[in-house]
This record gives C-alpha cells, structure tokens and sequence, in this order.
C-alpha cells in the first residue's frame, strides 16, 4: 500500500467519522428538544366544583415567577391548535393553562348548552365556574406570579374570556379574539386591560367595535383592531380562514400589551 493509498484511506474514514458524529450530534439535539418539550408542556387535570376537567398545561423552563396565562378554545374545543398557542405563550415566558370547557362529556351536546349559556346567561355559568376554576388551579403552580394573570380566548373562548374578566378581579389582562359582548354591555366597566381582535367582515365585527367605544367611555385601557380582509377564525392556522397579516399583527399586539400590563418583555 502506497503512501498515497494510506492518506486517501485516512480521508474517507475521517469523512465518515465526521458523518456519524454529526449524526450523532443531530439526534441527540432532537432528543434533548424532545425532552425539554415533555418536561414544560403535558396534559393535566384539576377540580372544578363536583367534576374533573382537563387541561394542557406549558410552562417555560426555569424557576419563575412567571405570569400565567389561561388559553380558551373556540367551538373546536382543546385541539392541536390551541396547545401550540399556548406552547407559543410559553415560549414568550408565560406559564400557560388551555382548559378543556367540555371535558368528561359529549362535545356537541356540551358545546350547544356551553353556547347557550353565553347567550343566555353570560355573567354567571357553570363554564365562567370551571374558568375560575382553572385560574386557581393555574394560580396554584409553581414558579406563577399570582399578581400577574391574564386570558386569552378565541370566538366563544373570546367572548368567556370578556364576561369573565367582568366578574374576576384576578384577571389583569385579556385577549379576546372575534368575540361577541356579554349582556347586559354595560358589565364591561368593570374589565380589566383589553386586547381585542376582529375580522373586518362578520357577526362579531360589530361587537369589536361596540366593545371598544363602552371602553373608551369607562376609561378602560385597551386596544381594539378590526382587520379588512381577515374572516372568522383568521388566527387559527390550522384552518383555510387563516389570514397570516392579521395573525402575525394581532400577536405581536397582544404581546406587547401583556407585556406591558403582565410584565413580560415581547420576543417577536
């Protein structure tokens, strides 16, 4: 064997070691991000009154304090979409409860006496229950700075999220997206810090913009957009009503707004 052939020999080994090591390397990156993400992101469960509710709980890593945040599903109830939202909080420095309003039940039939009680009784259910509920719960974690809790809601999660915060003096922020108003309006005096969004073209266009003249009036801070353009639903990117102007926007909003009423510094 030729110098030569030892020295071409010697190349092809140090290029397949280099090969095998960055493999190596690479899967046990994957592994450790994998990990981190069992260890700040699980299903959960807590009390609510006389049932058990389900919850998916995704928190930062480290020791806090951290603001908590609770996530409020729309009418598709707790799927993919809502957890990577609040995978998403967590990843901004917000320990992050989505709680599941229909757990334990049939979703439709859940879902129809879930709407009906928005409509009927807005102020006072057994949803605005379970969602004080899963406040206390998320209240209890640890590493949550209990001075520093906020919502956010989608659709029916927005319009929980608004009737809520009239009636829950733990809240010091919300981010209703395309929500409708609880009645009677007035209730809306005593909000906390409002973050609002809304498509320029449907049925809760209008109660985007009823909301943020009664809050003008009551001297509550907020800031309420409607997007031209944007449809129902336009934050959810897992769906064809997804508008990415309008969602990439309203999150840096509501960011920078929790930002500055819950204290975290926004990192778009």
């Amino acid at each position: 064997m030729t110098i030569r052939d030892v020295n071409q020999a010697y190349g092809l080994y140090t290029l397949q070691l280099g090969t095998i090591l960055k493999t190596i390397w690479n899967y046990a990156f994957v592994c450790k991000e994998r990990i981190t993400m069992e260890q700040v992101s699980q299903m959960t469960s807590f009390q609510s009154e006389s049932r058990q509710l389900e919850g998916y709980l995704a928190r930062p890593v480290g020791e806090g304090p951290f603001p908590g945040i609770v996530v409020i599903h729309e009418a598709y109830g707790l799927n993919e979409n809502i957890k990577d939202i609040s995978r998403r909080f967590a990843d901004q420095g917000y320990i992050a409860l989505a709680v599941d309003l229909s757990s334990g039940r049939n979703r439709a039939v859940c879902m129809f006496r879930v709407m009906s009680s928005l409509l009927l009784n807005p102020l006072n259910n057994r949803s605005i229950h379970d969602l004080k509920a899963a406040l206390t719960f998320l209240s209890d974690q640890t590493g949550v700075d209990n001075s520093k809790l906020g919502a956010v809601g989608y659709c029916m999660g927005g319009s929980f999220a608004i009737a809520w915060a009239c009636t829950d003096e733990r809240l010091k922020a919300i981010a209703p997206y395309y929500a409708m108003n609880p009645r009677p309006l007035e209730a809306v005096h005593r909000l906390c810090p409002v973050v609002g969004s809304y498509p320029g073209t449907d049925f809760t266009t209008s109660n985007g913009q009823k909301l943020d003249i009664e809050l003008e009036r009551y001297q509550v801070p907020h800031d309420i957009k409607i997007y031209p353009g944007a449809k129902h639903s336009f934050f959810n990117d897992t769906t064809r009503n997804y508008h990415e102007v309008a969602a990439h926007n309203s999150w840096e909003r509501v960011l920078a707004f929790f930002g500055e009423h819950l204290g975290v510094k926004a990192e778009v």
